[in-house]
């Protein structure tokens, strides 16, 4: 049974919900991340992208954003202004996601897996949002 923190006389961590998205946002992204490099080939093919081209870039580019998400969410206190970068560089990768998808000659299947991730990367996005906002309206700020 989880306590209270109230009725145990401690005071209710202000960050949990920022460092739990914080924590959820670096865990998709190293999924992610892996799975790009794992399956490079295949999924160039499946987005119908030219046979030269490579995600391994992004998959390195989202174990590195990975591993800063999860270093900040893993500190006694969280970084506010780094949250918001987080918060900043997801909705600018859910911008580029959709102007990609209407630039880009995706497959139709390529296009549905790109904005389902977009829209996965925006809940995270908000969910970071919503954490930095608690933590800004609480009385001590955390």
């Amino acid at each position: 049974m989880e306590r209270n923190p109230i009725m145990s006389g401690q005071r209710p961590d202000k960050q949990k919900l920022l460092r739990r998205a914080l924590q959820g946002n670096a865990l998709f992204s190293v999924i992610s991340g892996v799975a790009i490099l794992a399956a490079n080939r295949t999924l160039v093919a499946f987005l119908g992208l030219p046979n030269n081209a490579s995600l391994a870039p992004l998959g390195i580019g989202l174990l590195g954003y990975a591993a800063w998400l999860g270093w900040n969410a893993q500190r006694q206190k969280i970084k506010i202004e780094d949250a918001w970068i987080a918060v900043i560089l997801d909705m600018v990768c859910v911008a580029g996601s959709y102007l990609v998808i209407f630039k880009a000659s995706f497959t139709n299947p390529g296009k549905w897996v790109v904005m389902l991730v977009a829209e996965l990367v925006f809940a995270f996005g908000v969910t970071q949002w919503l954490g930095l906002r608690r933590i800004a309206r609480s009385p001590e700020r955390a």
